[in-house]
């Protein structure tokens, strides 16, 4: 019994190592990932309408097909929370601007009056309409972006 048990658990171990078993988080939602946060808007931080949307973040869908980010959320540690309606396109980005501006397929405005994420550190967490993460990223104070 212990041998079957030790040769099941090698498999196991061989194929997670292979990665046949696990999948990432955004593996399991079809492939919209994190793929740019750019924290650190250029200039000052006076908050006019420029500023705002000169920081932002980017999905991108690798897979081959639209994929459907209707009340998909993404939010800061603080709990700031921007809500997707519609689709991202296959082998498309979004980018998500903290100010305003007319949404598109490829731009959507959260409509904020100030910043979101903060230059000194902070994480972007994006999760489907039940909850479920689909990706997160982390960032310090260097520097001003950081690809996911």
């Amino acid at each position: 019994m212990k041998l079957r048990h030790a040769a099941s658990a090698a498999v196991v171990a061989a194929t997670t190592a292979a990665g046949l078993l696990t999948a990432t988080p955004a593996q399991a939602a079809g492939g919209v990932s994190i793929h740019r946060v750019y924290y650190n808007s250029p200039g000052s931080d006076t908050g006019s309408n420029t500023s705002l949307n000169g920081e932002w973040v980017q999905l991108y869908n690798s897979s081959s097909s639209a994929r459907s980010v209707q009340g998909w959320t993404l939010r800061d540690v603080t709990g700031y929370t921007y809500t997707f309606s519609g689709k991202i396109g296959p082998k498309s980005y979004v980018k998500v601007h903290t100010g305003k501006g007319s949404n598109t397929a490829g731009y959507r405005y959260w409509g904020r009056a100030w910043y979101v994420w903060n230059n000194t550190g902070d994480t972007a967490y994006l999760r489907t309409s039940t909850g479920t993460l689909i990706d997160s990223c982390k960032w310090g104070s260097s520097g001003s972006s950081k690809y996911c």
